[in-house]
């Protein structure tokens, strides 16, 4: 039988990968979601994302793209299966009191439609970065 790291052991030297393949995974998140045969936004709404992230940076802000947060975590348990996955811990949303400050050029309709883009890309990002995880698991136990 194979000795496996244990759980503590194995999160400390997955953690040290994380950033690494969250840029990886959202780069190919947003190249799928919102470039590709069948975006998720048409180009206005993409363009209007980035008219807010370039308009929150500028008021000091994080932005829209990049303030996604992931984590790792444990299910607790001892078994031989892997018991460590990906969360999304943060999904950046767009809030007219939170974000816009006095922009009156969005409605609420536009802003359900772009927070649900949003949700959906961090979401997909989460999975291509579990996916990730998933074979440095593999690769640690072999």
């Amino acid at each position: 039988m194979a000795n496996f790291p244990d759980e503590r052991e194995l999160v400390l030297r997955a953690r040290s990968q994380l950033e690494q393949w969250t840029n990886s995974a959202r780069t190919q998140a947003y190249s799928e979601l919102f470039e590709g045969d069948a975006p998720i936004l048409d180009p206005e709404g993409v363009q209007r994302l980035d008219a807010l992230d370039s308009a929150m940076e500028r008021q000091g802000g994080d932005g829209v793209w990049g303030t996604d947060q992931y984590g790792i975590h444990t299910a607790g348990t001892t078994s031989s299966d892997s018991s460590v996955g990906i969360v999304c811990v943060y999904h950046p949303q767009i809030t007219r009191d939170s974000v816009l400050q006095g922009d009156d050029g969005i409605d609420d309709e536009t802003e359900e439609r772009l927070n649900a883009a949003l949700w959906q890309y961090s979401e997909r990002v989460a999975t291509l970065i579990e996916e990730r995880l998933d074979e440095f698991i593999r690769q640690t136990q072999n």
